[in-house]
Order: structure tokens, then C-alpha cells, then sequence
């Protein structure tokens, strides 16, 4: 993702009392927009079990999502993508974080024989790109993030939060 100057808030669709799984809808204009989403996501404490999945084309800016919430999370040294390990597990103060990248998925023995069924069933944050690839073998997500590029800087982003958990982190974000 480019970074482009940025002056002024985030945008948000209006959703006054909208009902529980009414999807939330953001524009960001640039990756100073992603960083301060990530913030605001990293400040909910809820977000320590919760299980978020990343949707959009390659170079949406999934992977740029996930290393600004993993630098607000407190992560330190090199965060690389999971491409081609598949799971990259790291550590925040108080806070086990499992990054999946499912793209290259294709074997649903892999699931069992990479043990990630227990990880799953352990405390910790788990953030997955591309979960389509594992759908079938993966919990219902917590929250879900559209991310759609408009050009090379403007993204739209499309939340859905089909848990009281993920809802929660939505609602947290905004109060």
C-alpha cells in the first residue's frame, strides 16, 4: 500500500441504530488510515481470544493491516507474512498472536498435521488472510475485514462482526 498525505478522520457509512450484523463500512485514504484502525482494533481488550479474518484481492493491504495491529499489539523485531510457512506465531506482551496466510492451502490434511486444530482451541489472537482456502475447517470468525482497493491508495473496507464477540470489538471501537 502507498502512503498518501491524509488530513481529516477515517470515513464511516452512517449506521444510527443499525441492527447487530448490519456490516460497517469504512473508507481509508491512505495507510495512516490503516494504522489508526489498527490502533483503535489493538485497544480492545476483547480482541486477546478473538478470531479475525482478512478478505481481498492481492495487494489490498491485508498483510498491511496485520503488521500495523501486530506493532500496536506490541510485537517487536521483523513481521514477515505467513505466504509460504502458512502460520507465523508471535508474541505481544501478555498476548499469544497466530498469523495465518491460507493462499497456498490446499490440502485439508495440512490442517491436522500442522496441529492447527489445537491452536485454534488455545487462548490467543488469530488473524487469517485468505480463510476462504480453509473455510470448512476454520471457527466462524469473530470479525471479518473486507478490503477492497479503489487505486493505489484509497481502500474500502467492509466489516462484518457475525459474533457478540466481534460485535463487541465493534462496538468498543466507536464508544
Amino acid at each position: 500500500m502507498t502512503v498518501a498525505p491524509h488530513i481529516g478522520r477515517i470515513v464511516e457509512t452512517a449506521t444510527a441504530e443499525a441492527p447487530a450484523n448490519t456490516p460497517r463500512v469504512l473508507t481509508w485514504h491512505g495507510e495512516d488510515d490503516t494504522a489508526v484502525f489498527a490502533r483503535a482494533l489493538a485497544a480492545q481488550p476483547l480482541l486477546a481470544n478473538a478470531f479475525i479474518t482478512l478478505h481481498g484481492d492481492l495487494g489490498a493491504g491485508k498483510t498491511t493491516l496485520v503488521r500495523h495491529l501486530l506493532r500496536a499489539l506490541g510485537v517487536q523485531g521483523r513481521i514477515k507474512s505467513p505466504t509460504y510457512a502458512v502460520v507465523e506465531p508471535h508474541e505481544a506482551p501478555g498476548l499469544a498472536i497466530w498469523h495465518f496466510d491460507f493462499y497456498r492451502f490446499d490440502d485439508p490434511r495440512e490442517w491436522e498435521d500442522a496441529g492447527f486444530r489445537d491452536i485454534f482451541a488455545s487462548p490467543g489472537l488469530k488473524l487469517a488472510e485468505w480463510p476462504e482456502k480453509a473455510a470448512a475447517l476454520t471457527p466462524l470468525a469473530d470479525l471479518a475485514i473486507h478490503i477492497e482497493a479503489i487505486d493505489d491508495t484509497e481502500r474500502k473496507v467492509t466489516l462484518h462482526a457475525p459474533t457478540p464477540l466481534g460485535r463487541s470489538l465493534l462496538q468498543g471501537m466507536t464508544a
